[in-house]
């Protein structure tokens, strides 16, 4: 592999942290991708204390607001320090930090549930996701428990890339629906020099992806979508057809996975390009 993409394809248009699973995250202009991903990505989340699973907006049957919360650090993480606490933004606009010794009350009075915030995940994660009832999905109308990688909050990989050529293809598809970036929740939004109709990601799987100067990624898989992508947030408004467009156009897949060869720093207009 060189240490220089062979040729570059685009470039990274936007850069997303989000603190605590599930809540609403932060646009930034820099982050540090660690061996394990973003540093400070999905490194909190709140578990459910009644059993220990994971609350995530992937059942919102259970847990319908967590789009309404906001989590971003207090300062920029630094790879050679610890993680700075978070602020979350409550629905009512009401400020709490992660580290106030009554996050845990204060948070499960919003939620109705009896929640505590942890940065320590379990050695095998679960939550629940909810299947909506859709022709276009294998499980339909069901509530399933779901493995996450062990010590994380992650759902399937640690990194995930968005091209806004896939969003345009999606949008194509039904004009009516708002396919914004936040529906997706990736951490890397790129914008190609050459856009070709259709899902042009897919086509990276098992290629090393290089961005700025130092930074390698492995693209795993293709990234599946579920029920969040259709639940309302701030503006946008709840749409079921969001999932099932990606679904009738590319099986659900929106994105891709990836996993970390080297780290080092991702700047908001860094180059990106297929590595030999």
């Amino acid at each position: 592999m060189s240490s220089t993409p062979s040729s570059g394809i685009g470039t990274v248009v936007s850069l997303l942290r989000y603190p605590i699973k599930s809540m609403q995250g932060e646009e930034v202009n820099s982050v540090w991708v660690a061996p394990h991903g973003v540093l400070g990505d999905r490194a909190l989340a709140l578990l459910n204390v009644e059993d220990g699973k994971v609350v995530s907006a992937k059942n919102p049957r259970k847990w319908p607001r967590m789009f309404d919360f906001r989590a971003a650090y207090v300062e920029p993480p630094c790879p050679d320090a610890s993680l700075p606490p978070v602020r979350i933004t409550l629905p009512d606009g009401t400020l709490v930090t992660s580290d106030q010794s009554d996050a845990d009350a204060i948070l499960s009075r919003c939620l109705e549930h009896s929640v505590t915030l942890r940065a320590a995940a379990p050695q095998q994660p679960q939550l629940e996701e909810y299947w909506p009832d859709m022709e276009e999905l294998d499980r339909r109308n069901v509530v399933t428990d779901e493995a996450m990688p062990a010590g994380t909050f992650f759902d399937l990989a640690p990194l995930h890339l968005l091209t806004t050529a896939t969003l345009a293809a999606l949008q194509d598809a039904y004009p009516q629906g708002r396919f914004e970036v936040r529906r997706f929740r990736p951490n890397f939004v790129i914008q190609l020099d050459d856009p070709q109709p259709g899902f042009a990601e897919d086509a990276w799987i098992d290629r090393v992806v290089a961005i700025g100067d130092e930074v390698r990624l492995r693209i795993t898989g293709p990234c599946p979508r579920c029920v969040m992508t259709t639940l309302p947030q701030s503006d946008l408004p709840a749409d079921p057809q969001i999932l099932r467009t990606a679904a009738r156009q590319n099986k659900a897949h929106v994105g891709v996975y990836a996993s970390v060869i080297q780290a080092g720093p991702i700047r908001r207009g860094d180059r990106i390009g297929l590595a030999e």
